[in-house]
């Protein structure tokens, strides 16, 4: 499973994501974990001791507490988290509506309007996080426009 990861995951999908962010903001990240010499090295290691019980990279926290506090090596993984709920819920409320709730959306057919502004109203209102489900329509419609409208 790690080749696998190695070979796909990384490059097609995790890598991609930090380039791109790192890019946009003029910054140049590493990898050193992917040191070529580094993979091959641990290619070798035995299993037991890259993950321990449910502890993953059991090596790696053992080597790391030696120069970093137990709270960074214990704490929770953090990825990269588009603050999509927060967006809609402020800077990209009026574009959601905007965009779900105008005429050309309500005359498709595709959604009942009033379910898509009660889902609005109570992501805004904090009643329930509806940002998945507003982003696939928000997206959803914005195909609409691009392909079906444009014909």
């Amino acid at each position: 499973m790690l080749w696998v990861d190695l070979m796909t995951y990384l490059p097609d999908d995790i890598l991609v994501k930090v380039d791109k962010m790192s890019m946009a903001v003029s910054l140049e990240a590493r990898a050193p974990f992917l040191d070529h010499k580094l993979i091959e090295y641990l290619a070798e290691v035995p299993t037991a001791l890259k993950l321990k019980g449910l502890t993953l990279k059991y090596l790696l926290k053992k080597v790391a507490a030696r120069f970093l506090p137990s709270e960074i090596i214990t704490r929770q993984k953090q990825g990269f988290v588009v603050p999509i709920a927060a967006w809609f819920k402020n800077d990209l409320h009026a574009y959601l509506r905007d965009q779900l709730l105008d005429t050309t959306a309500r005359q498709r057919g595709f959604f009942e309007p009033t379910r898509i502004e009660r889902m609005i109203l109570n992501h805004q209102q904090g009643k329930q996080d509806y940002s998945q489900e507003l982003w696939a329509l928000l997206m959803f419609e914005l195909w609409c426009r691009k392909f079906l409208d444009a014909a």
